[in-house]
């Protein structure tokens, strides 16, 4: 699990970050390494990390942090919120905060992203909903079967045909 978040030593941020390092033994359990990034530098996250909980920080967040402080990845991924006007000579003139919006990747162990979720700054992360996803997509490659709506690991999935569906309906 890749997560982004805007800025360090901010609001939102350190509730997202404590609630993933809360949740470490449960992505743990699952085989799922979670890293989180931002476009702060090395210097900034280490300041972070070692600021107390009770005055905003970190402290205690004990997986890796990126530092895309050149926003190269950010930007590929297309999650920096800037907004990019042209001159009439053509000049780019950039505009907006050029920190990242909040987004997350699960990727399976050959590399492929299977969920890409983003929210706006304001509004942070559910961390248990990507626990779900989580056993959702293990439920799928062991037994080969679909996870409806709200599906949650115990409960019934179904076949990916009429006949699945129909069943699946009937009894729910």
């Amino acid at each position: 699990l890749l997560f982004w978040y805007p800025k360090d030593f901010t609001f939102v941020c350190p509730t997202e970050l404590h609630a993933f390092q809360a949740a470490l033994p449960d992505f743990e359990k699952r085989n799922t390494i979670v890293i989180g990034a931002s476009c702060d530098t090395n210097e900034v996250h280490f300041a972070w990390l070692n600021t107390p909980k009770d005055n905003g920080g970190i402290e205690g967040v004990t997986y890796p942090i990126l530092a895309d402080t050149h926003r190269q990845l950010a930007n590929i991924l297309g999650i920096v919120e800037q907004d990019v006007e042209y001159t009439e000579e053509g000049e780019e003139i950039f505009s907006g905060s050029n920190v990242t919006f909040r987004a997350t990747y699960l990727i399976d162990e050959t590399g492929k992203v299977f969920h890409e979720s983003v929210n706006d700054m304001p509004v942070g992360r559910n961390v248990k909903e990507y626990l779900r996803l989580i056993d959702a997509y293990a439920h799928v490659q062991k037994h080969g079967e679909v996870c409806p709506a709200n599906w949650e690991q115990g409960k019934e999935a179904m076949n990916a045909n009429r006949t699945g569906v129909a069943e699946y309906l009937s009894a729910n």
